[in-house]
């Protein structure tokens, strides 16, 4: 390569929490740089599940780890082209990409869900990934089993 790679940006945890997820979360929820209406639609949204996650005895802030754990894929299908023919290989993600995945599919169904507030769809996202249901667990799901049915185009990995 002719370049360097650029140096990963150093993330600051968040005030309330003092987690870099949480700040990882909210600069993929922010629009437009508002980044402090991000934060209290996270916070509010964390509020409401707390209320939930109460019975349970957990804090709202491990609620939401695991809720995002449930979401996160290992594998997923890159497009590859062999011989005039298309196959779609499975591949392995890293570690920092999942992540990045399961924050990204979080978000998008939640904005994609009914509800009055992005904080009350944000929280109906986040108990339901917790649960192991909604549309973000169902997209993981579904690319396992893309992955699992092109298992036999595995050797064609770049």
């Amino acid at each position: 390569m002719r370049k360097a790679k650029p140096k990963k940006r150093v993330i600051l945890p968040d005030p309330k929490f003092g987690d870099v997820l949480v700040t990882q979360f909210v600069n993929n929820l922010m629009v437009d740089g508002k980044k402090s209406t991000a934060f209290t639609i996270l916070y509010d949204a964390l509020d409401i599940v707390n209320e939930k996650a109460e019975k349970e005895g957990k804090p709202a802030l491990e609620y939401f780890k695991k809720a995002l754990e449930n979401i996160t894929p290992s594998v997923e299908v890159k497009s590859r082209r062999v011989g005039g023919a298309t196959f779609q290989v499975p591949t392995e993600i890293r570690p920092d990409r999942k992540v990045s995945i399961s924050i990204k599919n979080m978000i998008l169904f939640s904005r994609k869900r009914s509800g009055h507030s992005m904080a009350e769809k944000l929280a109906a996202e986040i108990i339901a990934a917790y649960n192991n249901e909604g549309a973000a667990f169902k997209k993981k799901e579904d690319m396992h089993k893309m992955a699992e049915a092109n298992r036999a185009f595995a050797h064609f990995r770049f």
